[in-house]
């Protein structure tokens, strides 16, 4: 019971802060002058990689980090899937090392069919299903990679699923990915949502948003931005994969959607803009599911995201319970990103672009 009103606090703190975040009010104004402190050190700690006085671990092959820097979910998940699957397709053999947030985990660890969400995390499980590859979560992500390495000598490129601020490991593409909030009101920690300046250099900028949101009414995004949108394909029941049926065919007036990641308000639009009509139930990102977690919620069917449920198809009365579905996304963007991605990193192997 106190584990849970301590994510709903948590829950409701980060929805007021980021409410606050998108506009330069009285909160953030405030709060400016820490963030120009905070903007001081986090130069000053790159600084110290860029001069050398704190070394880079460089691997033996590309390394491509897959991150943001605007504070919580922005849709990685979907796109480092879609990357892997990119690459697979390419002829590459890509492998994936995660942080695990909310993993468990004392040491570097490999993951496989076994995999509890609670020790590796769900985002790194997730991905792991999704496309077969090796992935290793871990604190240290150098070791993490050499782990993965190690077991795996075939591997000859590399993901890191967030990490854009772990200069400890050296990496040859950077892709920033930021949603519909754009950089919010533009300033740092605390008195906005940026963990790094705007201007941080990248290689490409990825936005996840709707194709139809105009670009001028996002705050931030350079002219350049790659377009990335998560497209829903069906629902299938937890508990029971082969039982599938369109979004349009729940129109039961008792429905419920929960999510729990970075952005729920994201996954409740979706829903919405396929007609399907709900009660929302938010959760903290990376919601620690149990048993009684929907003990208590009245409804004929309930909505869940993919990250949720890998956590919840490990709990047997979840897993056992029909009134949970799941609504998978995939991520589609423009093919020539794919092209220019592509060729970018067989720059980097090889050192010359392909024919």
């Amino acid at each position: 019971m106190q584990a849970r009103l301590r994510t709903s606090l948590s829950s409701r703190l980060q929805t007021w802060l980021l409410r606050n975040w998108q506009e330069r009010g009285a909160v953030a104004c405030l709060l400016w002058p820490l963030s120009k402190l905070f903007q001081l050190i986090v130069t000053f700690r790159f600084g110290v990689f860029v001069l050398g006085y704190k070394p880079q671990t460089r691997l033996p092959v590309p390394v491509i980090i897959v991150g943001n820097i605007f504070v919580g979910g922005t849709g990685k998940t979907p796109l480092v899937i879609w990357l892997v699957k990119q690459l697979q397709a390419a002829g590459w053999r890509p492998g994936v090392i995660s942080r695990g947030y909310g993993a468990h985990a004392d040491s570097v660890t490999m993951l496989d069919a076994h995999s509890s969400a609670a020790i590796v995390g769900d985002e790194p499980l997730l991905i792991a299903q999704h496309t077969g590859a090796p992935v290793a979560v871990g604190r240290d992500r150098v070791a993490v990679a050499h782990c993965l390495m190690a077991a795996q000598p075939e591997t000859d490129v590399l993901i890191s699923d967030d990490g854009l601020q772990h200069y400890f490991l050296a990496r040859d593409v950077e892709i920033m990915l930021f949603d519909e909030r754009g950089v919010g009101n533009g300033w740092m920690l605390p008195a906005g949502p940026l963990r790094e300046p705007v201007n941080r250099r990248r290689d490409f900028t990825v936005l996840n948003a709707a194709l139809d949101m105009p670009l001028a009414a996002i705050p931030g995004m350079p002219a350049d931005v790659e377009r990335m949108q998560l497209v829903p394909q069906f629902a299938y029941q937890l508990g029971h994969a082969s039982v599938r049926q369109a979004l349009s065919a729940f129109t039961s007036a008792n429905i419920v959607a929960a999510a729990g990641i970075g952005n729920p308000q994201r996954f409740f639009t979706m829903l919405s803009g396929a007609g399907v009509r709900f009660a929302s139930l938010p959760l903290a990102d990376h919601f620690q599911f149990d048993a009684d977690t929907f003990s208590q919620v009245d409804a004929d069917c309930i909505l869940i995201t993919e990250k949720d449920a890998v956590k919840c198809r490990q709990i047997p009365s979840l897993h056992n319970d029909e009134r949970i579905w799941v609504v998978p996304v995939v991520a589609q963007l423009d093919e020539q990103f794919a092209t220019d991605l592509l060729q970018l990193i067989s720059e980097k192997k090889h050192g010359h672009t392909p024919a």
